[in-house]
């Protein structure tokens, strides 16, 4: 049947506008159909004159590549491609360069807090999601156009560091990587928001499962693939590796992709950084009803903020003894490759016993287990003598003993297999007590903990290293990392088929955190006033004050939209409190803010008039929430809006 046309105007006839949209594609005709006469392009097939609009619409794409997101195992191979991309800066700073500063006898405690600062951004990842959901772009996708803006910062950052000296300008190196891995991080969250949208909703367990594997495959290529590598081009040369290697994925895959038009957004009333602003407000409102509503969902906070399990034999003290135990390179990047193969492997298969034989009691096994091979390695170290950190360099090293090497393989591969077991099933234990109205934000909000979790561990391990040795470290992680468990068993979710998120001791929950989060507050000035006294640990204790400010910094936020009709002087002051609050962070910076003033006062007095500022705030937020602690919070007995997509958490658990 042909087609109708208007006008009666003959199949083989090209109207004034006819021409004119026909001369607007002959860019985009195939250099085979230029050959014909200009008006036989008026016969073309319909097909063909669709093809050729469509092509306008799409992005500029010079190597004719695929559009990833058209297809099922398109969208299944993009995601998983773009998980690799967030794993290679992980495996690279911590395996690939953590050895490589051990080999140049940077000392453990400094090689922890290198690791440590690298994790910070992935912990306060949920401060990017507004931004990312307001400042987007149409045209380049909403979330496509942060993907290759983010991958792009991330191996500019990584290529400029390719001139600093290692370890001579080690503190240099850390700030760019820092900032290489926040832009890694804000990638992460477009990601996930880009899966979110365009995953259909029997595709997401395996696109899950994928993404996991993606990330460990990248872990891989930025930390092994490294390391085999150094041996031929040397160490400097492989960071145009790890760069090319996310560069690839940039041109390739997101280049290509089509984004799907969204549902069309609300007007921005106001500024842009002024709807960001709302929507952050949003965030914390909801995840706060989420996290005191239930009791499970309040005790994950607990849970998220603790160790599961030891860590020392997956964080930076197994890259300074591999070392130290005489391994080259290419024996550390076997022991990586070997070891990430048995954590994929045995994270399906705990995820996978845990549905059947029960989610908690086997979470509770597999973290105790977990302690089996460090305390193993303990007794094997404190056997042979191997106690201190020792320098690589030292000419009357000890010899090290075959069996010492033999039991730290064995420590290490079994280690990765519980810690495996126990990483699939917490990540689905954390689901459980999530609500599914704001599961994206809350399940995001309890991965960033872990995060930082990881970074407050490997540094309290590095200094724990040079004061007391490998085997009392071991010992106190291994123990240390079984104390969540006695909190598992009050990490439920209420029986029922429809189980209220909010139940009636939500109320007391809110204060006993405003109490807690006053008195963490008011600890600031002693701190300030004796924290000399604490020598090497002053970081993991400017670590905790950074968790203590940023959390009674939202907490105020939600708190003065709960209660704001009982109390709005108090809910006024809070909401100017708070940003205070977010600048204590300025306290890494006193030097460079003294450099500024240096006209009119001396570096000393500077420092001295922050100083006594930043004990005001903390006083200020301190009073505040001790007042906010003696409220009734009855604006919690309603449940958070639905929002999110109730089908987001699968993809979060990727995070």
């Amino acid at each position: 049947m042909g087609a109708a046309h208007l006008g009666g105007a003959s199949p083989d006839t090209n109207s004034p506008v006819d021409c004119l949209c026909l001369a607007s594609a002959w860019g985009s005709v195939p250099r085979h159909e230029r050959s014909r006469p200009p008006a036989a392009l008026g016969t073309l097939r319909p097909m063909r004159a669709a093809a050729i609009a469509e092509s306008q619409s799409r992005p500029m794409n010079f190597l004719r590549l695929p559009n990833l997101l058209a297809t099922r195992y398109g969208r299944l191979t993009a995601f998983f491609l773009l998980y690799v991309t967030e794993g290679i800066p992980l495996g690279f700073a911590a395996t690939a360069v953590a050895t490589q500063l051990r080999r140049q006898n940077v000392g453990p405690a400094e090689i922890g807090a290198f690791v440590g600062s690298f994790y910070l951004p992935w912990a306060f990842k949920w401060a990017f999601g507004p931004m990312i959901d307001v400042f987007a772009s149409d045209r380049l996708g909403r979330r496509r156009g942060w993907i290759i803006g983010t991958q792009i910062m991330m191996a500019a950052t990584l290529l400029s560091t390719v001139l600093l000296t290692l370890p001579q300008q080690l503190g240099l190196f850390t700030i760019v990587l820092l900032v290489h891995n926040t832009f890694g991080a804000m990638q992460d969250v477009a990601i996930d928001a880009l899966a979110v949208n365009t995953l259909q909703e029997q595709e997401r367990g395996l696109a899950n499962g994928l993404m996991f594997g993606g990330a460990s495959i990248g872990q891989l290529v930025g930390g092994s693939g490294v390391l085999f590598l150094t041996s031929v081009t040397g160490f400097q040369s492989t960071f145009f590796f790890v760069a090319g290697a996310i560069l690839l994925v940039t041109v390739f895959v997101v280049l290509p992709m089509k984004e799907a038009a969204g549902p069309a957004r609300p007007s921005v009333i106001g500024s842009r950084w002024r709807s960001a602003s709302r929507e952050m407000r949003d965030f914390a409102v909801n995840s706060f009803r989420s996290f005191v509503g239930s009791r499970g969902a309040f005790v994950g906070l607990l849970v998220a903020l603790l160790p599961a399990g030891a860590m020392g034999l997956g964080l930076a003290l197994q890259s300074n003894l591999a070392v130290e135990l005489g391994m080259n390179d290419d024996e550390v990047a076997w022991l990586n490759v070997w070891s990430t193969v048995i954590n994929g492997g045995f994270c399906v298969l705990g995820g996978y016993l845990s549905d059947h034989l029960g989610r908690r009691r086997t979470l509770a096994i597999y973290i105790a287990a977990m302690s089996l091979p460090v305390l193993y390695l303990m007794n094997e170290l404190n056997r042979y003598g191997w106690v201190m950190p020792v320098e690589v360099t030292a000419a009357n090293r000890p010899v090290v003993p075959p069996a010492l090497l033999m039991a730290f393989w064995i420590a290490t591969l079994v280690y990765n297999a519980f810690n495996g077991l126990m990483y699939g099933t917490r990540a689905a234990n954390f689901m459980d007590v999530t609500n599914p109205a704001v599961a994206a934000t809350q399940f995001t909000a309890y991965m960033a903990l872990l995060n930082l979790t990881i970074s407050y561990s490997a540094m309290w391990q590095g200094i724990a290293i040079e004061a007391w040795g490998y085997p009392k470290t071991l010992l106190v992680d291994a123990i240390f990392g079984v104390v969540c468990i006695a909190l598992l068993p009050f990490m439920s979710r209420r029986a029922g088929t429809q189980p209220s998120w909010n139940d009636s001791a939500s109320g007391a929950r809110a204060r006993a955190v405003a109490l807690v989060l006053g008195f963490a507050c008011a600890a600031w000035v002693p701190y300030s006033i004796w924290h000399d006294a604490l020598g090497a640990a002053q970081p993991i204790a400017g670590t905790l004050f950074t968790l203590v400010f940023v959390g009674s910094a939202l907490f105020l936020l939600a708190g003065a939209a709960v209660i704001a009709a009982g109390a709005p002087r108090l809910t006024r002051v809070a909401v100017w409190l708070a940003p205070l609050l977010l600048a204590m962070h300025a306290r890494y910076h006193l030097d460079t803010i003294a450099g500024w003033f240096v006209s009119i006062a001396s570096a000393a007095q500077v420092k001295s008039a922050f100083g006594t500022a930043f004990d005001l705030i903390a006083l200020g937020a301190a009073l505040a929430l001790l007042l906010f602690a003696r409220q009734s919070w009855d604006g919690l007995n309603a449940d958070p809006k639905d929002g999110a997509d109730p089908q987001a958490a699968p993809l979060s658990a990727a995070a």
